[in-house]
């Protein structure tokens, strides 16, 4: 596979939404289906299962290869959504205010890079982004912030984010 001009892009952005597919599920793991929040979290994970599928697609198209930190990740992300979870609905939706927050902030930048040099990556990362800034609005309205120590674990859970994209931009 071949690196083409903005696949870094691509491949940071399927790695978060393979993420965050991941932290769903580990939510869904402990919350299951009768839980405060988890039709509201089933939800969510259906549009990230979404965006991962139209990623993966343009990924493909484009020769794009994928980071190789992927398996971290994957437990990472599991583990994530699992601990918040086991905490509480509250923390639950405070892990997806917190990621979301990044994650808009991400891809508005990205926005701006991009200017009109890549319709079809800046329609998907637009669309993406209005689903994202819509899930924290969820989260929010469902609680997060009263989450047990909603500043540290907000915090934590943002940093941690901000990492990620950095490491999944280049590896």
């Amino acid at each position: 596979m071949t690196d083409q001009p903005n696949a870094r892009m691509v491949r940071v952005d399927q790695a978060g939404e393979y993420g965050a597919t991941r932290i769903y599920a580990g939510q869904m793991a402990v919350m299951g289906s009768r839980a405060p929040h988890s039709a509201l979290v089933a939800g969510m994970a259906a549009q990230e299962a979404d965006h991962l599928d139209r990623f993966d697609a343009i990924m493909a198209r484009r020769g794009v290869r994928p980071t190789a930190l992927q398996p971290l990740w994957s437990v990472a992300g599991y583990a994530l959504g699992a601990a918040t979870a086991l905490i509480g609905p509250e923390a639950a939706m405070a892990c997806t205010s917190a990621i979301e927050t990044e994650i808009d902030l991400h891809y508005t930048r990205q926005l701006e890079d991009l200017g009109d040099g890549d319709p079809e990556l800046s329609e998907a990362i637009r669309e993406f982004r209005d689903d994202e800034r819509e899930h924290r609005d969820t989260a929010l309205a469902a609680g997060a912030e009263r989450a047990p120590a909603y500043p540290l674990l907000s915090g934590a859970i943002r940093l941690g984010c901000r990492l990620a994209i950095r490491l999944s931009e280049r590896i």
